[in-house]
């Protein structure tokens, strides 16, 4: 659809806010109630169906031209079914994959756009080793193909870090840069996961720092809650996640600061980085707390703008969705050079606490004010999605000579459209002026493969596929 708004709002605001920010130019959202996976039987709450489409913006990444990969989370569990599963269901786990086209239109020296979101092929997450279910296993199952679903009762008694438990909340999906596999993270472990990208099979594992661990598990997460002292807090877990345009560090960040470290509405949340090739990790901390409204939000998502610079989207639950005001959607810059990383320190034990923490908080500057620039676009507050939790950067654009970056963020309705309304994308553009002092915005370049629908069927003809057999896991850190 063609996105207007008023310049003289958008300028009020950006006058109010006191930055220079990126200009919202298109929104667009994904119609349709099915996705591709062809999945009919009804799940256990008996209202939404395996191929239900929602919650397209949990996780948003690029994959090169205007083909972009949206991640679900555990599926519908709004209706209520088992309040002992927290109404989970066995929602199979997976990734859409979609054309996002962005067209341009120009009448003499303005600039308009449009933008046409295109279901292309879904994929579902697997593992070709057994897993360990709850009481449903799923249906789909085969030998060598155990399925991930989002119930909250799929684990073993072990700790949450356990990459045998079948339980899956995806929140953050990142592509490789050969294009050929993609990188999940995940709230229930929390985990990431390296899939390929054309079966869905899971590949690798990598070990996350043991701090981030909830040794206790249960199927409702006031129950994990109560029963950890330690750990990632319920559903709380790697909300975001990153890859550096080199392709070399994925960055994952938790929703959350852990329960040692003040717990949900505390300050101090961390951010951990991942080398691919050793599994090598490093913890940092970001402070969730903002002066301005002397409150502390959750961390939705972080975006490399380089190989030490990012993006980080935080966010209050509040808007359309919610059935309240949208208060706090702000994304922040910041740069890990130079940061203290907290693994290390106290002999290589690391350390925990708020206030042993927060010392060593990297700095953070505002680089958007969503909620100003969606009012400027004549979007109200209770029409803002509460849930904005996908960001991705697109291909540049030019108008004239002026080459302009594109900003992608969704949102993730909850599977519940007619209460939180579409699965919705906005586009920003913006300069590397309004990136303010930094080191330069380098986009990730990834490899141009065949769609995963066509991918596999050629693979299943001719035999062709060659990640299969490179399951690892990665070394501890």
């Amino acid at each position: 659809m063609l996105y207007k708004f008023s310049l003289a709002a958008f300028l009020l605001a950006l006058s109010a806010s006191g930055q220079a920010a990126p200009l919202l130019i298109a929104t667009g959202s994904l119609g349709g109630t099915t996705d591709k996976s062809g999945l009919g039987a009804l799940l256990e709450n008996g209202v939404d169906a395996n191929n239900v489409l929602g919650g397209t913006g949990s996780g948003l990444a690029w994959a090169g031209g205007n083909t972009f990969l949206a991640l679900p989370d555990r599926g519908p569990n709004a209706a209520a079914w088992n309040t002992g599963l927290d109404n989970t269901t066995s929602y199979i786990a997976r990734f859409q994959t979609m054309t996002l086209g962005l067209s341009q239109s120009v009448s003499g020296s303005n600039y308009s756009y449009t933008l046409t979101p295109t279901l292309n092929a879904t994929t579902l997450l697997y593992s070709a080793s057994p897993l360990n279910y709850g009481a449903a296993t799923p249906a789909i199952n085969t030998a060598d193909r155990f399925y991930f679903s989002g119930r909250s009762d799929n684990f073993s008694g072990s700790g949450s870090t356990n990459p045998v438990n079948a339980r899956l909340d995806p929140e953050g999906i990142r592509v490789a840069n050969d294009g050929k596999s993609v990188f999940i993270s995940d709230e229930y472990g929390p985990y990431v996961y390296q899939f390929n990208r054309a079966t869905g099979e899971r590949m690798a594992t990598f070990n996350l720092p043991s701090a981030l661990t909830a040794n206790n598990l249960a199927a409702t997460g006031a129950a994990e809650i109560g029963g950890n002292t330690s750990g990632r807090v319920a559903n709380k877990g790697m909300e975001g996640l990153a890859i550096t345009p080199d392709g070399k560090t994925l960055i994952g960040f938790m929703q959350s600061p852990l329960i040692q470290d003040g717990g949900d509405g505390g300050r101090a949340n961390r951010v951990v980085t991942i080398d691919i090739a050793t599994g090598k990790t490093r913890q940092f901390v970001y402070d969730n707390y903002l002066a301005d409204t002397r409150k502390s939000y959750n961390s939705s998502e972080i975006l490399a703008i380089n190989e030490h610079e990012f993006l980080v989207l935080e966010r209050d639950g509040k808007g359309k969705g919610d059935g309240s005001k949208a208060v706090v959607k702000r994304i922040y810059k910041i740069d890990l050079n130079g940061a203290t990383e907290i693994g290390a320190l106290n002999n290589g034990n690391g350390i925990s606490g708020e206030s042993a923490l927060l010392q060593y908080a990297v700095n953070k500057t505002l680089f958007l004010d969503l909620k100003a620039a969606l009012n400027a676009a004549g979007v109200g507050d209770a029409n803002i999605p509460a849930k904005l939790e996908g960001m991705a950067f697109g291909e540049d654009i030019l108008e004239g000579l002026t080459r302009y970056h594109t900003l992608y963020v969704a949102n993730d309705n909850d599977f519940l459209p007619g209460t939180a309304g579409d699965n919705l994308f906005y586009v920003f553009k913006f300069t590397d002026d309004d990136l303010g002092k930094t080191s330069g915005f380098v986009n990730q370049q990834v490899s141009a493969v065949p769609e995963p629908g066509s991918l596999a069927l050629l693979a299943g003809a001719l035999g062709l596929l060659g990640l299969r057999g490179r399951r690892k896991q990665a070394p501890a850190s």
